[in-house]
């Protein structure tokens, strides 16, 4: 595989993201994306894994700023991710993500292109259904437990359910799987940071 080139670092990345994101709801949403792209990207191609998490990191940069249009979301963040330095890859990895919307923007492709596609989405219903238990972790969450919460489709109302089923389409994946990989995905990193209870506590 070719080695992918984001034009920023980590850090530049952040800087860009909290220049125009102040909800800690949408950081800490990035953040999530962000290490789940590289856990995926550990199994399917580990030499980019930071450009992985870099469109895991910025993939609703302007969404923040620009909620109420949806049909331009990442449109708006292009030139301030070019300003940044940002490559054209990264950008249309990134906007590959809201081609549901805006289907002038270019389809997933790439492993990781579907992968965000599939994921984004379902990390904020986990997020949510995690939040309601009593442990506020991750850690003892199941596929049985999300496999409810997706089928009410009043819980977490926002998160589009046919984006999650469209995505495992082109992965190829059942359902199943991809509420267990990424279960898993967010149980890697949720141990060294306690992603879901901090606000849930306050």
């Amino acid at each position: 595989m070719s080695t992918l080139n984001a034009g920023m670092t980590r850090d530049a990345a952040f800087e860009l993201l909290s220049a125009h994101n102040h909800d800690p709801f949408h950081i800490e949403h990035a953040e999530t994306v962000e290490q789940t792209m590289r856990y995926f990207a550990r199994e399917y191609d580990p030499e980019n894994e930071e450009f992985w998490g870099i469109v895991g990191l910025l993939h609703d940069l302007d969404w923040e700023e620009h909620d109420d249009e949806p049909a331009m979301h990442t449109l708006y963040a292009a030139p301030l991710i070019e300003e940044a330095g940002g490559t054209p890859e990264l950008v249309r990895a990134i906007q590959s993500h809201t081609s549901d919307y805006n289907t002038d923007l270019p389809k997933p492709e790439l492993m990781m292109e579907k992968i965000l596609f599939a994921t984004e989405e379902l990390t904020g219903l986990i997020g949510a259904a995690v939040i309601m238990r009593p442990s506020k972790s991750v850690m003892d969450f199941n596929v049985k437990s999300l496999k409810k919460k997706f089928k009410d489709k009043r819980f977490a109302a926002g998160v589009s359910r046919d984006v999650i089923r469209q995505g495992a389409e082109m992965l190829g994946w059942e359902l199943d799987e991809v509420f267990a990989r990424t279960i898993e995905a967010m149980q890697s990193f949720a141990p060294d940071r306690d992603t879901f209870g901090k606000d849930a506590d306050e």
